[in-house]
């Protein structure tokens, strides 16, 4: 009754076998005889454990270490080759096998599933954690792989894209029609030579009859393999879809755009696809390993594969796949925990920290949109973009497929429908920042990725931008934007997505359609510390402003792209608040403060573009926008300053301010010694500096009083009045240049000679500290100049 139960049974959920796993890093008959035994030959029994002996991902990245892959590498590259050519043709065997996909046990009824656990001890063999096997431990080895060869791919090319020739020989051409390859022509000429080489097969055309054929090579069988397991039935789609005997079927995974129809999908599928285009990503991620340099002169050969050679069906239906996956995710609910229940629990605060498993379906998601970015981001070689006639470039089919198949679409109920995805994404990222409750809702994982595929979309395809631009949803994807970035400014890590926000406000403050909208308030819920009120105009205004002033100039990349989305939008400007003017003219000071005008060579370009705000907006809605005019009559001294600013005068500005706050300091410190007082310096009429500073450009000479022989050594001990009557002949003296002193002879030659060379003397020193102060206000070594300044104030 019991001779056909197995001797020993093995734990079918991971819990008593852990013995083979936990000695695998460690046994010389485990992952350390990679580096250890040379030369291990493929039908080696060594690699047989590579397949049956991890359950999960986290086992093969937790029992085979990078350490033990470059030790592999540095000692015994040949067995991380083997390695990766026996995983590869397993990988290739197992899709053909008919016993891949392995049903699953949850499709089976209770009895089945109680005897699966008694044949489990037997040789049963399991091939869909075979197939999950492969992938997962190329996902683990390739990129050790990528950084150990750097810039120089010779390993690679060695292993994954050299190809072999085979000579295929004609059986005497005794059955033509058996020959018969697509890529040679020569059906003709094989009927009427098979009737004459028959008697002599030895004669000069015997070499015709071995022909040579090249096959591809294992970097495109690995592709191959890879996209023909993202739509193969019973794997990563479901068994109802399958044709006959035939797994693989390439339909388009959600509903979206090019499908109108579910296929659906389970818990199990989602996770194979994880898996999958995981692999995916990682060939991809080639590119990461090279200098910044070589990017566009040495393109990565996966991802110009993946681009240019694979089929146009696979394109197609793997952009479609991708992308509606992507985009159907706000609508999906949370199937973790099953149906109603995991909808409600995904509602509930803090429902992330107690339920720690991970959500399938965002992993899924948050792999489809990286694959999208990269795939729609690479443009390196051959792969660029072609530039028309315009100039303008433009994806093609032969450069990049999925560039160019993204920026054909044209169908309206495609763009409504990745719209809506987008801004669902974004509407749940909100959410989750707009909570009493800090931290009850988890965030988006896959925000980032959300914000770059836009900024493709609409760079790519001009049809897509004009659509979102007169959608009734644009200024509600303006403010969700301006709210995010409002969220991470003050991040550094997150610097790099908010310079990308600032360049999506740009492009799309350059269409009319765009500030057409300004006028309308803004409908989504927003977190009431970055709410304002009035209109979506007054909204942008006020959330620009707050990325300027609190940032502390940490963030001066992103100050030309939102000004310019402010001198776009201000011919749209109408009936702005109170608090979004007072904003406007807080900016116009902060960009005309001499501190921050010197700093940089760019920064006049920055007060450039306010000045075209306040010239926009009086031109246009001069009666509409009173709050604003009033600002401006208000703060006129900043404009006529402005006018007459001189570097003299900045550096003197700055200086006195830094005094000022020195000062400050001393007090609240209560430091007594240093309150030493000193003469403040009166500063003259602007235009008076600026005149004196245009005459002593041009060489006017400069006379003073008597020279120290000429004077009388009684002079340094006179009384009150003398004094005053000598300033008021220096007064005098420097007001009419080369007029005599009244009350006094006139000065001899050499009097004048001495003092001409101590006046040179004095303004050489004080040029020479301008130079000093203004060498230590610029930024990354730069020093501005008085010829500099007036540069830029005439435009």
């Amino acid at each position: 009754m019991f001779t056909k139960l197995p001797q020993r049974f093995t734990a079918p959920f991971g819990i008593l076998g852990d013995e083979a796993k936990l000695a695998f890093p460690s046994q010389p008959g485990g992952v350390a005889k990679l580096a250890t035994t040379r030369h291990i030959p493929e039908n080696d029994s060594y690699w047989q454990q590579y397949f049956v002996l991890f359950d999960s991902a986290s086992d093969v990245f937790s029992l085979i270490t990078p350490h033990h892959i470059r030790r592999a590498l540095l000692d015994a590259p040949e067995n991380v080759a083997t390695l990766i050519r026996v995983v590869s043709a397993r990988l290739s065997t197992l899709i053909t096998d008919h016993t891949f996909p392995s049903p699953t046990p949850s499709s089976a009824s209770v009895t089945a599933f109680a005897s699966s656990l008694i044949n489990s001890g037997l040789s049963d063999r399991n091939t869909t954690k075979e197939v999950l096997n492969c992938l997962r431990i190329l996902q683990r080895v390739l990129p050790v792989v990528f950084e150990v060869d750097g810039e120089s791919n010779t390993f690679e090319l060695e292993v994954f894209w050299k190809r072999e020739e085979t000579e295929v020989e004609d059986e005497c051409n005794t059955n033509p029609e058996s020959s018969e390859t697509p890529q040679f022509v020569i059906e003709d000429e094989d009927e009427t030579d098979g009737e004459h080489d028959e008697p002599s097969p030895s004669k000069s055309t015997q070499p015709k009859q071995k022909q040579k054929q090249q096959l591809p090579p294992l970097g495109e069988k690995l592709f191959t393999s890879t996209i023909d397991l993202l739509f193969c039935c019973g794997f990563t789609l479901p068994t109802s879809i399958q044709v006959d005997h035939h797994k693989i079927n390439y339909t388009i995974w959600e509903k979206g755009v090019g499908s109108t129809t579910d296929v659906g999908s389970s818990q199990m599928y989602e996770n194979n696809r994880t898996e999958v285009l995981r692999l995916l990503l990682v060939f991809l991620s080639r590119q990461i390993y090279v200098p910044a340099a070589s990017l566009f002169t040495h393109p990565s050969l996966y991802s110009l594969y993946l681009v240019q050679k694979i089929p146009r069906r696979d394109v197609l239906t793997l952009l479609c796949s991708l992308l509606n996956t992507a985009m159907n995710s706000p609508t999906s609910h949370d199937t973790s925990l099953g149906g109603m229940a995991g909808s409600v629990a995904g509602k509930i605060p803090y429902n992330h920290l107690v339920f720690k498993g991970g959500d399938p379906k965002s992993a899924l998601v948050s792999t489809c949109f990286q694959v999208l970015c990269v795939l729609l981001d690479f443009q390196s070689g051959n792969a660029r973009d072609t530039t028309t006639a315009s100039g303008e470039p433009v994806p093609t089919a032969r450069t990049n497929a999925f560039r160019y198949f993204l920026m054909k679409l044209h169908r309206s109920q495609d763009f409504d429908f990745i719209i809506d995805g987008i801004v669902g994404i974004l509407d749940q990222q909100v959410a989750t920042m707009n909570n009493l409750l800090p931290g009850s809702r988890k965030a988006v994982p896959y925000i980032n990725e959300t914000v770059i595929f836009f900024w493709k979309m609409i760079e790519l395809n001009k049809k897509f931008r004009s659509h979102v631009l007169q959608s009734a949803k644009s200024m509600d994807l303006v403010a969700y934007l301006l709210c995010y970035a409002l969220e991470i400014k003050d991040k550094p890590q997150q610097h790099g997505l908010c310079r990308a926000l600032s360049y999506i406000i740009q492009t799309m403050s350059a269409e009319p359609s765009f500030g057409l909208k300004l006028t309308k308030p803004v409908r989504p819920r927003l977190p009431a510390k970055w709410n304002a009120a009035g209109t979506a105009g007054d909204f942008m205004i006020n959330a620009i402003y707050s990325i300027v002033a609190t940032t502390s100039g940490t963030l001066n990349s992103l100050y030309p792209a939102l000004l310019i989305a402010l001198a776009n939008s201000a011919p749209y400007f109408k009936d702005l608040t109170v608090t979004a003017s007072a904003r406007l003219i807080q900016l116009f000071k902060s960009f005309s403060n001499p501190l921050f005008l010197l700093a940089d060579e760019g920064h006049p370009r920055l007060l450039f573009f306010m000045l075209e705000v306040f010239n926009a907006v009086i031109l246009h809605h001069l009666t509409e926008n009173a709050n604003l005019i009033y600002g401006i009559i208000s703060s006129h001294k900043v404009f006529e300053d402005l006018g007459t600013f001189t570097l003299a005068r900045g550096l003197r500005e700055i200086k006195r301010v830094q005094q000022a706050k020195e000062e400050q300091a001393h007090k609240t410190e209560g430091d007594s010694k240093g309150k030493a007082s000193s003469r403040p310096e009166v500063d003259e009429d602007p235009g008076a500096e600026k005149a004196r500073l245009l005459e002593s450009e041009g060489g006017v000479a400069l006379t003073g009083t008597d020279s120290a022989e000429d004077i009388p050594r009684e002079r340094h001990s006179s009384d009150t009045q003398e004094r005053d009557g000598d300033s008021e002949v220096l007064t005098q003296s420097f007001m009419s240049p080369g007029s005599e002193t009244p009350g006094r002879g006139s000065l001899s030659e050499k009097a004048r000679g001495k003092m001409r060379e101590r006046r040179s003397s004095s303004l050489d020193a004080d040029s020479s500290i301008d130079r000093v102060l203004a060498a230590g206000v610029g930024r990354n070594g730069f020093v501005p100049t008085q010829e500099w300044v007036t540069s830029w104030q005439q435009g």
